[in-house]
């Protein structure tokens, strides 16, 4: 006994005919099994009608009330087991016919040989022997039309990402510019409208050269004549400080008390060296303006605490 000659592959089936061969049986299948269940249904109407006759003849027959719902019952029962083997049976044959039906179909009518020429739709029109050449020539414009959709999709990417960062700086912008709305208010418009002697003026201020911080202090201390020395600046405090230093080494010389009392003649010699601004200069040479504002200050705490 010879081998069946081999077929197409089932899977190509569905692309050759537009549908699956197995959906078809199955709904013929179905219909078959409706077409049983129908007459399955049809059968018990009719048994249930002759029974409901045979009754209605007993009664009219004369037969007691006990003896009509006896062979109703009789009947009902009867019905009930005829019924069921009647669809057990014609199920069965339904099952055993269409499986036969369904193994010849896909045998016979949906088994197509591997041998015969069949073109596929979407192969219609098709020239499917090409050289090596073509065919190398086709899969390099495959390659570079693949090498152009990873460039755009990553081009794509690019721009989501450009947008995104744009959004974000478009929202700082514009908190930065709500926050600097308030110069656009109406009395910061009318400075614009300021006439040319305002610039003028303003340029003429502008070039005038800084002040002098030492004569500033001094001229701060002549208008405040109210105030004591060391209220007055940083200068009046340092003077008065040293002032106040000296004139207690001349009360030591004079009353010959302290530690200047033991060298009255060296003190009335270093007095005698120089004035008070001397005397400040010198210790701001050798100990630095930090330690004598800091000696005046101490100096100057003490004569306040003494007043």
């Amino acid at each position: 006994m010879s081998a069946p000659p081999p077929n197409v592959p089932s899977v190509l089936l569905p692309e050759l005919l537009g549908f699956v061969p197995q959906l078809l049986l199955d709904d013929i299948i179905n219909i078959a099994n409706d077409a049983a269940r129908e007459a399955v249904e049809g059968m018990q109407e009719f048994l249930e009608r002759r029974d409901a006759e045979r009754v209605k003849e007993a009664e009219a027959a004369g037969k007691d009330r006990d003896a009509a719902d006896r062979l109703e019952a009789e009947s009902m029962e009867e019905l009930e087991k005829g019924i069921n083997s009647f669809q057990t049976l014609l199920e069965s044959h339904v099952d055993i016919a269409f499986d036969f039906f369904e193994a010849w179909s896909l045998r016979n009518i949906f088994a197509i040989p591997a041998d015969l020429q069949i073109v596929a739709p979407h192969h219609k029109g098709t020239n499917l022997e090409q050289p090596t050449e073509k065919e190398a020539e086709l899969l390099a414009d495959i390659r570079d039309l693949r090498r152009k959709i990873h460039a755009q999709k990553k081009l794509q990417r690019l721009y989501t990402r450009a947008a995104r960062m744009s959004s974000t700086q478009l929202t700082h912008s514009q908190k930065r510019l709500e926050r600097l709305s308030f110069l656009r208010a109406p009395q910061l418009q009318a400075l614009l409208s300021l006439s040319d002697e305002f610039h003028a003026m303003y340029t003429s201020v502008a070039g005038l050269p800084s002040l002098d911080p030492s004569l500033t202090a001094a001229e701060q201390a002549i208008a405040e004549p109210g105030k004591r020395p060391w209220e007055t600046s940083k200068t009046g405090y340092l003077n008065w400080a040293v002032e106040q230093l000296m004139a207690r080494a001349k009360r030591s010389v004079k009353g010959g008390e302290g530690e200047f009392g033991r060298g009255s003649a060296a003190a009335a010699d270093a007095y005698g060296v120089g004035s008070a601004d001397d005397v400040k200069e010198a210790l701001e040479t050798v100990a630095g303006a930090g330690a004598v504002a800091e000696l005046g200050r101490r100096e100057g705490q003490d004569e306040m605490d003494t007043q």
